[in-house]
């Protein structure tokens, strides 16, 4: 069981379950109003720590820096949805809600804390609330928190000894970040087909007819044959043509690579702090000094 000494080393301090997963950090604590104990501890769990969920803190142990349950991740988060602002107690049909939860017998945890001896931790010390009887032996509102631990603790103190001072007290935000997947890309490859125009030179043969006059040089060439007669010669003419032929060659590798980009985002949320209002107080050299908040 965690002692009301170690409340500050559990408070904003992380939360691990039973496989030794961090579950959130521990935020309130809230302790019986009969014997000031600490009885339930609230954990921010979610996206930004936006859900806080109710833990039984009888069983944790206070290990280093963290608070160890004894109980899964999944467990705490599916905790029934508590108001942890909704007067500072717990309804004793909220805690017979989250006893069920945790599979905790309410008359079973109630016989425990009353055995006589060391065993039963309801004898021990005096609340910091006033607590409320049923006729089940219970408190209407068993738990007082802690979220304002140090400021019920000083109102507690400032009851019972002649310390004339309060301590204001004051939430302040935290945001942190989590990675989450936001999308896939893939490479995908698929074949198309386009057009592609290239020019050529080709070449072709062609007639052209070639006259020469009868000389010295050629004349027993050209008196040759018959005298007078029919003949033809043939010249065969030819030329070039395009032909066409693909090759694949590779031209270049592509792949994906990721680039962590920083940039702000804007969070906001609501913070709660006490107010300390002076009423009563004439002091004619400070006409405003009455109702001055701090």
């Amino acid at each position: 069981m965690i002692a009301r000494e170690q409340i500050h080393a559990v408070l904003d301090h992380p939360v691990y379950d039973a496989e030794g997963k961090k579950v959130g950090d521990a935020k309130h604590i809230f302790v019986d109003d009969a014997t000031g104990l600490p009885e339930w501890v609230t954990v921010k769990t979610g996206m930004f720590g936006t859900s806080e969920s109710f833990v039984p803190i009888k069983d944790a142990a206070l290990v280093d820096d963290h608070l160890e349950v004894p109980y899964p991740k999944s467990t705490i988060k599916d905790a029934p949805n508590v108001d942890v602002d909704a007067g500072g107690h717990l309804s004793e049909s909220e805690e017979h809600r989250l006893f069920d939860h945790y599979g905790i017998a309410w008359d079973d945890a109630w016989q425990q804390a009353n055995q006589p001896g060391e065993g039963g931790w309801a004898h021990g010390g005096t609340g910091t609330g006033t607590a409320a009887g049923t006729e089940t032996g219970t408190a209407t509102g068993p738990m007082g928190t802690a979220e304002g631990f140090a400021a019920g603790g000083a109102a507690g103190r400032a009851a019972h000894t002649d310390d004339d001072a309060m301590t204001r007290s004051e939430e302040q935000m935290h945001v942190g970040v989590e990675r989450t997947e936001a999308g896939r890309v893939r490479l995908r490859k698929y074949v198309v087909t386009e057009e592609v125009q290239q020019t050529v030179p080709v070449s072709h043969e062609e007639v052209r007819i070639e006259r020469e006059p009868i000389t010295d040089a050629n004349r027993d060439e050209a008196l040759s044959g018959a005298e007078i007669t029919e003949a033809e010669h043939e010249v065969i003419l030819h030329e070039e043509r395009p032909v066409v032929e693909t090759r694949t060659v590779p031209v270049e590798r592509v792949s994906l690579k990721a680039d962590e980009v920083v940039e702000e985002q804007t969070v906001s949320g609501e913070v709660r702090k006490e107010e300390i209002e002076v009423e009563g107080l004439e002091n004619p050299d400070d006409p405003d000094a009455r109702g001055r908040k701090y």
